[in-house]
């Protein structure tokens, strides 16, 4: 028996999670951005202008990851942040026409990346459907006073 059959499921999926994740850096350094980048630059596209925390939960993130996630993009020319008109103290995030260019360029990649690897299978987008969609919102509340 092989050391993974001996692995849990989360142990599995996580590893597996970070593999995918490592090797869509690697093709998207070209493009100069992060697959955390591509997913902000992707929710931008779909969802439109929007404060960074209602980005934060979009992706699924934590405030602070998103910010720094912001900052890189922003360096980059991906997107632009705008002083709300209403509350100065918010800032509102859109993405630019180099960072729509640089989506269409991370589609691509996404598109050609795991081409023929079983990662399109109908059952395993479910089943991660499924986990995102359970655990997901549990990320999203704030979590309780340690006393």
């Amino acid at each position: 028996m092989s050391e993974l059959e001996e692995w849990s499921t989360s142990r599995l999926l996580t590893t597996a999670a970070r593999l995918v994740d490592h090797a869509w850096n690697e093709k998207l350094l070209d493009i100069g951005i992060t697959h955390a980048g591509y997913t902000t630059l992707g929710v931008l596209s779909r969802q439109g202008t929007m404060t960074g925390a209602k980005l934060a939960v979009a992706v699924h993130v934590q405030a602070q990851t998103i910010g720094k996630t912001i900052e890189k993009l922003e360096r980059q020319g991906f997107i632009s942040r705008i002083r709300d008109s209403i509350d100065r103290r918010s800032q509102r995030i859109t993405i630019t026409a180099a960072g729509l260019e640089a989506l269409n360029r991370a589609e691509h990649i996404e598109r050609t990346l795991m081409v023929g690897e079983g990662l399109e299978s109908f059952e395993l987008r479910s089943l991660l459907r499924g986990i995102v969609s359970e655990l997901g919102p549990q990320r999203q509340r704030p979590a309780a006073a340690v006393v």
